[in-house]
């Protein structure tokens, strides 16, 4: 059972390709499978950290893997949003996005290698609150768009008022923000770096 954590991140990376493919593949049908994949692979995500936490199990290879499994999960998910419309969610965004999540999981990887502790911060589960709660409506509106019945009505209506495009940069606001927020607080690690 010490491997239940690292195996259930190991099916979220795993999760995350096939709900991108079936997601891509378009139509209610597929897209409904895409988003009940993703809906698991989140559960996953909190059945881990629980068990983690709970029984305290902690190895080298699961802190790697728990936020490398976190992370492709949510690019999957966010590369997906252009091809729903790129207006409204423009590549630069998703890309800016995906540099401060890949940052912030080296820098996370670095410091545990350097066995220092690095600092979190409230706000980071505020930011990953919000990212999946825009992600699911995000996704939501990609799956009926298009679909002729009314629920595409509502979600062309929505898509047409430009108000995804705002909460878009909202989200790549806060994300990108909590990752400065980061560096600030950890700058020991950066210290601890030019002084090795």
């Amino acid at each position: 059972m010490k491997s239940l954590p690292n195996t259930l991140s190991t099916l979220r990376i795993v999760l995350a390709p096939v709900f991108l493919l079936l997601y891509l593949e378009g139509g209610l049908i597929w897209g409904g499978l895409s988003i009940l994949v993703f809906t698991i692979a989140a559960i996953t995500d909190y059945f881990d950290g629980h068990y983690a936490r709970k029984y305290d199990i902690e190895s080298s290879l699961g802190v790697f893997l728990y936020p490398l499994a976190d992370k492709v999960l949510t690019f999957s998910a966010f590369i997906v949003l252009p091809f729903i419309d790129p207006a409204q969610f423009p590549w630069w965004a998703v890309i800016l996005i995906i540099i401060r999540d890949v940052f912030m999981t080296g820098l996370r990887v670095y410091a545990n290698k350097k066995d220092m502790q690095m600092k979190t911060r409230s706000f980071a589960k505020t930011k990953t609150t919000i990212q999946l709660t825009f992600l699911y409506i995000a996704l939501l509106l990609g799956v009926f768009e298009g679909t002729g019945n009314i629920l595409a009505d509502w979600s062309e209506l929505v898509l047409s008022t430009g108000v995804m495009f705002w909460l878009m940069m909202l989200v790549t606001f806060i994300t990108v923000y909590s990752g400065i927020e980061y560096i600030f607080t950890n700058k020991k690690l950066f210290k601890s770096s030019a002084s090795s």
